[in-house]
């Protein structure tokens, strides 16, 4: 099975790179962890995303709603809430610190919660008080992430255990690769989480830091070929892996984390920092894997300026499988954070962000201060109600994330 992997995820890639080295030919040359998506920067709070004034721009067009695949409209359409506050609340993953807060966050129906670096540990170990607790307690499914690379960004090593930076992992056997997926998942999974964001698929080429050893390389064969080995591994032990930061952040002109950051123009991101997700959208199809959606703006992709998480023709690029060797992918796109870093902050504050997110393709809106939750899901739940955010597009999200919890064993 390893060896399958291996191969066909490899030939995918060097047919794409073939492909996209004849079509770079003619694009100009530019060159240009995340500490974790949900690490908020030292600068970043609460107050500091209060402070910031709501755009002015205005928002991109939605893009057509894709179709949800027959296969996930049985059971998951079922489980989707019937109200439009409950569909939309379904759309949230929001960060909690303890059990009060993840309890509260879930009374108003969020889809998912993140467990940030700053958590109380007992959220993950207390009896009684613990995620394990409170999916005995609550009466739906719900998800549970973390960032969990290994290395530098691997939240609670002291209950979930240490583990090798990505890169450093990239040089053993495909044996190790793979089963240091599955001993990750496997202690995430005992402690009640079941989505990991991770692995990182950005290409290391221009040593960019935030991105540096959290890469497996800067080669895009080997990095999908080793991120599906770490994928699997994962996948086995019962957590669904999320590929980051699409369209790719290893040329960006910085950290989205403390400002705006720019790519290349889209032609030359398409050329290579996309290729990785081709032959791991084939390699995974549906839901068992996700797509972490980055705040990278790229030129001439779509309205010049806005960030690709809240860029519609981002999500199309990927749900179609516009670039070489690409492939659709149908599984959950959820945001990176949209409260604790600059890179969208500078652009929209989270209300207006979570909702632009959605609207432009998001499947999950991710913030990773959990702040005025119910006010949020108000907000958002308006511009539903009122036709601003079309209830396709919500009623389509909200089925790909039940359909993630079913393929999950929740």
């Amino acid at each position: 099975m390893r060896a399958k992997t291996r191969t066909a995820v490899t030939s995918a890639v060097a047919a794409a790179v073939l492909v996209s080295s004849s079509l770079s030919g003619c694009a100009g040359g530019r060159g240009a962890q995340e500490p974790p998506s949900m690490q908020v920067s030292a600068d970043a709070s609460p107050s500091a995303e209060e402070a910031v004034a709501p755009s002015t721009s205005t928002p991109p067009p939605p893009p057509p709603v894709t179709p949800v695949t027959p296969a996930d409209m049985g059971s998951a359409q079922a489980r989707v809430p019937a109200d439009v506050r409950g569909k939309v609340a379904s759309l949230m993953v929001v960060g909690v610190t303890d059990y009060e807060q993840a309890r509260a966050a879930l009374e108003q129906g969020v889809g998912g919660l993140i467990i940030p670096s700053w958590a109380d540990p007992g959220l993950l170990t207390e009896p009684g008080r613990d995620i394990n607790a409170l999916r005995e307690q609550h009466p739906r499914p719900f998800a549970v992430a973390i960032d969990f690379e290994g290395g530098r960004v691997q939240r609670h090593t002291k209950v979930l255990g240490d583990f090798m930076a990505p890169r450093a992992l990239a040089g053993t056997p495909d044996e190790v690769i793979q089963g240091t997926g599955y001993d990750i998942g496997r202690s995430l999974r005992e402690h009640g989480v079941n989505v990991d964001y991770a692995p990182v698929v950005d290409l290391d080429v221009t040593g960019l830091d935030i991105v540096g050893d959290r890469a497996f390389g800067g080669d895009p064969v080997e990095v999908a070929r080793v991120a599906a080995l770490f994928a699997q591994g994962l996948i086995d032990a019962g957590v669904t892996p999320t590929f980051k930061h699409f369209p790719g952040h290893g040329r960006a002109s910085g950290d989205t984390h403390h400002a705006l950051a720019v790519t290349p123009p889209l032609e030359e991101v398409r050329a290579l920092d996309m290729l990785p997700y081709g032959p791991l959208a084939a390699q995974f199809p549906g839901g068992v894997t996700s797509v972490m959606m980055g705040h990278m703006i790229v030129p001439g992709m779509g309205s010049e300026g806005v960030p690709s998480s809240l860029n519609p023709e981002a999500y199309r690029i990927l749900r179609e499988g516009d670039y070489p060797g690409g492939v659709p992918f149908g599984g959950v796109v959820v945001t990176d954070d949209l409260s604790g870093m600059r890179g969208i902050l500078d652009y929209a504050p989270t209300p207006e962000a979570v909702k632009r997110a959605i609207a432009a393709g998001a499947d999950q809106a991710l913030w990773s201060s959990g702040a005025d939750v119910a006010g949020i899901i108000d907000y958002v739940t308006a511009a539903a109600e009122s036709g601003e955010l079309p209830l396709a597009r919500v009623e389509e999200a909200a089925i790909r994330g039940q359909q993630q919890l079913i393929d999950a064993g929740l």
